[in-house]
């Protein structure tokens, strides 16, 4: 599998963003595999459109009938954003190893733990237990804000 973008953009991106590369850490192209992988488990089902040859495509994109902004996205291109949002989740994970992913389950979480004299109550998570334990990159939700569909709440009528 090949992530997003290329090795040499992802270190002239790290370079202008001011972020040395960290020694110890995976390769760049590990790197933005992961990122990649990320993007794609995470918003790769929101996306506009769908993958342009169908359900085994490797990566999210490029699709067919994506649009981002009210203006369609070609169906050979990969936009800009995604491949800059995954060089973010790749720094994510390059500074917090396997931060990107989640494991997780709803038995495990704790609601009320107390320690000596010092207890604390958790806020319980609400919706998919998944969902609610993996990190939300704020710089990736807004490059991807565009090519995600809205979700659109569904009323049944009886």
């Amino acid at each position: 599998m090949a992530g997003y973008g290329s090795d040499i953009d992802y270190a002239a991106w790290l370079a202008a963003n001011g972020h040395p590369a960290s020694p110890g850490t995976p390769t760049a192209a590990v790197l933005r595999q992961r990122g990649s992988s990320y993007i794609d488990s995470f918003y790769g089902a929101r996306f506009s459109g769908f993958p342009t040859t169908g359900i085994d495509q490797e990566r999210a994109w490029p699709r067919a009938g994506a649009s981002a902004y009210g203006t369609s996205v070609g169906s050979t291109v990969i936009p800009r954003a995604v491949v800059l949002a995954s060089y973010l989740a790749a720094l994510q994970e390059s500074v917090s190893p396997g931060s990107l992913s989640v494991t997780v389950t709803a038995s495990q979480q704790v609601k009320r733990e107390k320690v000596g004299p010092i207890e604390v109550e958790y806020q319980s998570a609400s919706g998919d237990v998944v969902m609610s334990a993996t990190p939300m990159l704020s710089a990736v939700e807004g490059l991807l804000a565009g090519f995600l569909t809205q979700e659109i709440p569904a009323i049944f009528a009886v």
